[in-house]
């Protein structure tokens, strides 16, 4: 049996197996090229449908292109790339609920749904993902010469400008990791000057689901940071624990951070607080670290004004 010239180009010896039809050929080899065919042809439908990604300039040929599959490494990339090393962001920056970057900024870029089909029809150098990407996915992408580079969640502002100075290194834009990092310390030294002037306020940051977030938590130490902490009773909260409104009632706060929309978080009762002022806070802001910490510390400052009124 002979095999089809274009079948006969592709590099089968990666993904060789122990099966094989009668004549020998390996057939899951030549089933593998033919879906990786599919995938790019795919890939070209789906990017002249959909906002088209930047041309890639050939003289910029030394910087690495890149796909993201995760939201708060897209907001990085878009902060330390140029344009045209994104070819995808993760689809769930195409939705402003999920999304830490601006609609207007966001739509100039193209998305993918995450499968690797698409990505292997774009072709990127570097595909950025967080560590809880699926062992297999990564694996058949670094069988296929693609740079896989996984990322967790910083739980400190200090581990945030750990992963920008890492995601410098591989854009290429120490320059730009630099001045985004002294923004972010600019932000957070105005929020604790704010705290040493007026001094600590009583707060719950009231999450989505009626949850807190945990001392050792991003978001909790950018509020401390700013003098917003839960002083009633020296009460500490693990990572995802359940506040119910009855609860928040029994012990309420001086200030009541609501960033959900349960029933219990739009409940009226929460305006008759006669001590507690309920305010709202985009869960967008807090979701990463990286440049969402400035709009955040920003936030936090418009709270703290409208709290002196």
């Amino acid at each position: 049996m002979q095999v089809p010239m274009r079948l006969a180009a592709c590099n089968l010896s990666p993904y060789r197996s122990h099966f094989r039809d009668q004549a020998g050929l390996d057939v899951s080899a030549i089933f593998f090229c033919i879906r990786r065919l599919v995938a790019v042809l795919a890939g070209a439908a789906m990017a002249a449908s959909c906002a088209q990604a930047p041309v890639r300039d050939r003289d910029d040929a030394e910087k690495p292109t890149f796909v993201s599959l995760n939201p708060c490494l897209d907001a990085l990339l878009v902060e330390l790339a140029d344009p045209d090393q994104i070819l995808a962001l993760s689809h769930y920056s195409r939705d402003p609920q999920s999304s830490s970057i601006e609609p207007g900024v966001a739509a100039k870029f193209t998305f993918t749904g995450g499968t690797a089909e698409e990505v292997l029809a774009l072709q990127p150098d570097i595909v950025l993902a967080s560590t809880f990407m699926a062992r297999p996915t990564r694996a058949a992408f670094e069988r296929l010469g693609i740079q896989v580079e996984t990322f967790d969640a910083p739980q400190s502002p200090e581990a945030s400008y750990d992963q920008i100075e890492r995601l410098a290194g591989m854009t290429l834009q120490q320059s730009r990791a630099e001045r985004l990092v002294e923004r972010i310390e600019e932000a957070l030294d105005a929020s604790a000057r704010m705290s040493e002037e007026r001094g600590q306020i009583d707060t719950l940051l009231w999450q989505s689901g009626e949850i807190v977030a945990g001392e050792g938590a991003l978001v909790t130490r950018v509020l401390a940071n700013a003098g917003f902490v839960r002083k009633a009773e020296g009460r500490t909260y693990v990572q995802g624990e359940k506040v119910s409104l009855e609860q928040l009632v029994a012990s309420p706060p001086e200030l009541a951070l609501v960033a959900g929309g349960s029933r219990g978080q739009r409940h009226p009762v929460l305006t008759k607080l006669e001590n507690t002022r309920v305010e709202t806070l985009d869960p967008s802001l807090f979701y990463c670290g990286g440049p969402s910490l400035i709009a955040l510390a920003k936030r936090l400052e418009e709270i703290r004004e409208g709290l002196a009124e």
